[in-house]
């Protein structure tokens, strides 16, 4: 007789969360399978193509022979280049012994996380956060401290909230800006304050998520590590994904103090070492190609970001507030808390969520998953076409509540 048993699965793992964006993709994907006409705005990923010349740049790698392994941190004329992108375009000053590149921003952001932070240590989240942030915190055996921006504030923590959030266990303070899920950008004047509050702390490090750094509609951002007194203990995360298309690559970078750098190469050397030779290379093309690409992009982005509002703000119960980078927008929907259509009750963000998918045949993500269960993600990166099909299918669906 055969039994079957159990898998004895580690504790880490089976206290580890699905990253809920992808889960949710993954639900649409099985829809469409079906069949049915899935409008899928749940995925943060943009719908441009790479754009040509960094293609071009790979295809000449392969032919020139970048095939083997490269140094963990990546090749040094890759870590130049990225210096020299945050000196223009940050007034970040860095050498390339200051830059580790890893396998995405994602796996920057746990490199980061995994050598800073001891078991028991506190991390402050400002929230609404992305959904991998608390989760490579726990893997950390780190404790999670989320520290909510009001609506009223465009989601963003102020500094006062940030400093009635650290005690003395505090080791770490992780942000985007732009942000996921809301597009929220700190202004320079924040981002001194938060500085100032960093000052009288000083054994509290930042991890400071640029990612969507390319993507903002109110001319550039600023960078925290360019205030000088609190420079060292600031990580600065950013990947080449969003700004250039290039998801499916798998490039991101740190930038940091040495002693931070070198502890993320070492912890890199033992989970995946070197970057893909290949798409280092074509990072490099991106860097040395310049933003024009990424500012027609950052246009599209705008020009959406409108659509969708003027589409939304026609719905009623969403409460909204005008995102200022990324392209995502992150509406208060706990209007629809506690009303019923058909078979559905709708007592929270992922069973409305869920019925959107399933009767308007839109995929969002759950605002739980981002720390703010009142709240559901639109990514507004898709054509105009398909954003107005989307917005027109939800409001039909959410008439039939009641």
């Amino acid at each position: 007789m055969i039994t079957t048993q159990q898998t004895p699965l580690s504790d880490r793992i089976t206290s580890l969360a699905e990253s809920q964006t992808i889960a949710m993709a993954k639900k649409a994907r099985e829809l469409a399978a079906k069949g049915v006409d899935v409008i899928n705005l749940s995925f943060g990923e943009p719908d441009f193509q790479t754009p040509q010349y960094i293609k071009d740049a790979a295809k000449k790698a392969i032919d020139d022979g970048y095939t083997f392994y490269t140094p963990v941190a990546g090749y040094p004329e890759l870590r130049k280049a990225i210096a020299e992108k945050l000196k223009r375009d940050n007034g970040l000053t860095y050498g390339p012994e200051n830059i580790v590149v890893s396998t995405g921003a994602k796996q920057s952001i746990a490199n980061a996380v995994m050598c800073l932070v001891n078991p028991g240590d506190e991390v402050v989240i400002f929230a609404p956060y992305w959904v991998s942030y608390e989760e490579v915190v726990k893997l950390a055996e780190g404790i999670p401290v989320p520290v909510m921006g009001s609506i009223e504030n465009d989601y963003k923590v102020t500094a006062q909230q940030f400093e009635d959030a650290i005690t003395s266990n505090t080791k770490l303070v992780m942000y985007s800006s732009p942000c996921n899920p809301t597009g929220s950008v700190f202004t320079q004047e924040e981002l001194a304050e938060f500085a100032a509050v960093l000052e009288r702390h000083p054994q509290v490090y930042v991890i400071a998520d640029e990612i969507y750094e390319y993507i903002t509609f109110t001319g550039e951002p600023y960078s925290l590590a360019r205030f000088d007194a609190i420079k060292d203990r600031v990580v600065t995360v950013n990947g080449f994904s969003k700004g250039y298309a290039m998801t499916g690559w798998r490039v991101g970078y740190i930038a940091a103090h040495k002693d931070i750098a070198d502890a993320c190469d070492k912890m890199q050397s033992q989970i995946t070492s070197g970057t893909c030779s290949i798409a280092q290379k074509a990072a490099q093309a991106a860097l040395e190609g310049g933003k024009a690409s990424a500012k027609e992009m950052s246009e599209s982005y705008l020009r959406r970001r409108d659509l969708v509002l003027g589409l939304m703000n026609q719905i009623p119960g969403f409460k909204t507030y005008v995102p200022q980078g990324a392209f995502y927008i992150f509406p208060d929907v706990s209007y629809y808390f506690g009303k019923s259509g058909g078979d559905y009750e709708i007592q929270d963000a992922n069973d409305l969520a869920m019925y959107l998918l399933n009767d308007a045949h839109v995929s969002l993500v759950d605002g739980a998953a981002f720390g703010a269960p009142q709240c559901i993600r639109f990514s507004f990166a898709a054509s105009d076409a398909k954003l107005i099909e989307a917005l027109d299918r939800i409001k039909a669906s959410l008439a039939k509540l009641s």
